[in-house]
């Protein structure tokens, strides 16, 4: 029996579930785009279900896979399965039953998302484990997130795969990529001192920005073509100009190494970008 101060709430918390935001637009993206238009209601709902299992099992696993690092961090060592609101037992079983929901949605979509889903599944895993061994981690976890405007065109045309969502695939990699080592720079003293790998800890402070900031340009690139293979209207583009100055500025900002100003950069503005993005492809392709 859980203890009655392990809520809802404290597991929404520990997945950090607002951050749905960066995904769920992206996956809807994938499934406009291959509907041409609204999608049928039952695979974009079990579309929707699926997102938030996997991300909700991606993250239990990070929190679980990070909790020795997470007890010594002062930025996270409150968090809830460092505090014992939440057990590790109740964290594997949380994540087991994420997991079995992302299935069992990917089940009632069609047969390619279902053979697909556990390799998803192990994908987005693996994240976890990437700072260990690898500076460029966070290009995994863009990737892992990547794979939403693919899983959205599948759930709705299993058939084929444009090459709209393809170019979305490496816009979101590049874009995750590029605002996980802004994030990354508040663990720089951390992950120095314990050996754990990122761009900023492992390239320095100055290298670290470059990349992001090349990664946001080839995002902008990305997105310009995936406009053009899309077919979309001269609306996208005014869209497209809109995300890359709003990419322009996060960089800005993170140039100053100001790290009151991560969560200005990294959850505002880029939860601004996939809604964006959502939209530009609809007005895109009814105008």
């Amino acid at each position: 029996m859980l203890p009655s101060r392990t809520t809802a709430a404290t597991f929404c918390r520990m997945i950090k579930i607002e951050h749905s935001i960066f995904a769920l637009p992206w996956a809807w993206a994938g499934a406009v785009l291959a509907a041409r238009g609204m999608p049928p209601l039952l695979p974009l709902v079990m579309l929707t279900i699926a997102m938030v299992g996997v991300r909700s099992f991606a993250m239990g696993i990070n929190r679980i896979v990070d909790l020795p690092f997470d007890r010594e961090n002062p930025r996270t060592c409150e968090r809830a399965l460092v505090t014992g609101e939440i057990t590790l037992t109740q964290a594997w079983l949380f994540c087991g039953v994420s997991a079995l929901v992302f299935i069992g949605a990917c089940a009632c979509i069609n047969t390619l998302c279902l053979s697909l889903a556990l390799p998803a599944l192990i994908f987005t895993a693996v994240y976890s484990l990437l700072k260990r061994f690898t500076p460029y981690c966070h290009y995994w976890l863009g990737a892992s997130l990547g794979l939403a405007p693919l899983a959205g065109w599948l759930s709705v045309d299993p058939s084929s795969l444009g090459l709209a969502p393809l170019l979305l695939f490496c816009a979101v990699t590049l874009w995750v990529g590029a605002f996980d080592v802004y994030y990354a720079f508040q663990d720089l003293d951390f992950d120095t001192a314990f050996g754990l790998h990122s761009l900023p800890a492992d390239k320095g402070p100055e290298a670290a920005l470059t990349i992001a900031g090349f990664s946001h340009v080839l995002t902008s690139l990305f997105l310009l073509l995936f406009g053009l293979a899309a077919q979309l209207s001269l609306i996208w583009y005014a869209f497209w100009l809109g995300i890359s100055l709003l990419l322009l500025v996060e960089h800005r900002i993170m140039r100053k190494q100001d790290l009151s100003r991560v969560n200005l950069a990294f959850f505002t503005l880029n939860g601004i970008v996939s809604p964006l993005v959502l939209l530009g492809v609809i007005l895109g392709m009814v105008f």
